[in-house]
């Protein structure tokens, strides 16, 4: 457990409970080139995990395969034991939401609709919302300090804005089990504290893709780091975030020190360091994001 410990009160009743999701020797190559090698990976129920690693890593290609917004190669993802590739689509969206890297383009929708969207996988076709609906998408947009702007078009928010929103959308969905790509991605310092708090007190199981470390480190149960496309450490925020790691995985000279408060380890990357000006060598096969 980190130091940020989860909150003690239960789930909203229609929240699907947190199921184990696990990765099995998945693999993705395209035209070619290996984006993910040979990665497995289990998360327990009501587990928070981060994934890091550098740009190009293949963080983002190994999240898609969660949500099926991409096959692997081999290998398989599943959800409590089930293949996700042989469930419906509805059946995945009742329990896992997906938070993307990429905003949706720009359509003429409030804030209050994009939010609307989460509660699709548990209504029948062209079934309007109810009061429940309404009650958990204001819910939800409360919870993420968008509420005020429920009615403002969507399109005209900041990035930030757009990325609470985005969020705001996952909650109503009320899935037990969230991946999550670089969620504080323009947040503010503020909001991205508070969106991570949330995700603990929702008390679901997470795969959360982050960049900053010392995030990871002081609000996920276990770090996984990647690179070149494959899984090189899984642990405790204080048993992988090394300053030998950092050095291999980064190239940075870091320090590492423990917050005098929570115990969590802190990352201070150290200037000038030799790493600094220098080129990650290409490893085999080119990796993306």
């Amino acid at each position: 457990m980190t130091a940020t410990s989860k909150s003690a009160t239960s789930r909203p009743a229609t929240m699907s409970r947190p199921a184990a999701l696990r990765a099995d020797d998945v693999s993705v190559v395209i035209d070619g080139r290996t984006l993910v090698g040979n990665v497995s990976l289990e998360v327990a129920p009501g587990e928070v995990v981060a994934l890091v690693g550098p740009n190009g890593a293949g963080k983002s290609t190994l999240l898609r395969t969660f949500y099926r917004a991409l096959r692997p190669t081999s290998g398989w993802v599943s959800l409590d034991g089930e293949d996700v590739w042989r469930m419906t689509g509805r059946w995945l969206a009742q329990r896992l939401a997906a938070v993307l890297q990429e905003a949706p383009g720009e359509f003429e929708l409030t804030v209050y609709d994009v939010v609307a969207m989460g509660r699709t996988p548990h209504k029948r076709m062209f079934q309007g919302d109810d009061a429940d609906d309404r009650r958990i998408v204001m819910g939800a947009l409360a919870d993420l300090d968008v509420a005020d702007l429920a009615q403002a078009p969507f399109d005209r928010l900041s990035g930030g804005e757009k990325q609470r929103v985005l969020i705001a959308r996952a909650l109503a969905q009320r899935a037990g089990t969230m991946v999550l790509d670089e969620p504080t991605n323009h947040l503010d310092l503020r909001h991205q504290l508070d969106a991570l708090q949330l995700l603990r007190r929702l008390e679901v199981t997470a795969v959360v893709a982050l960049h900053d470390l010392n995030m990871a480190a002081a609000f996920c149960d276990r770090i996984c780091v990647m690179d070149a496309g494959r899984l090189v450490a899984v642990g405790p925020p204080a048993e992988v975030l090394t300053a030998s790691l950092l050095a291999e995985v980064y190239r940075v000279d870091a320090e590492v020190s423990h917050h005098p408060r929570t115990g969590v380890p802190q990352i201070s990357v150290v200037p000038g360091s030799p790493f600094g000006m220098s080129h990650r060598p290409d490893a085999d096969g080119a990796i993306s994001t």
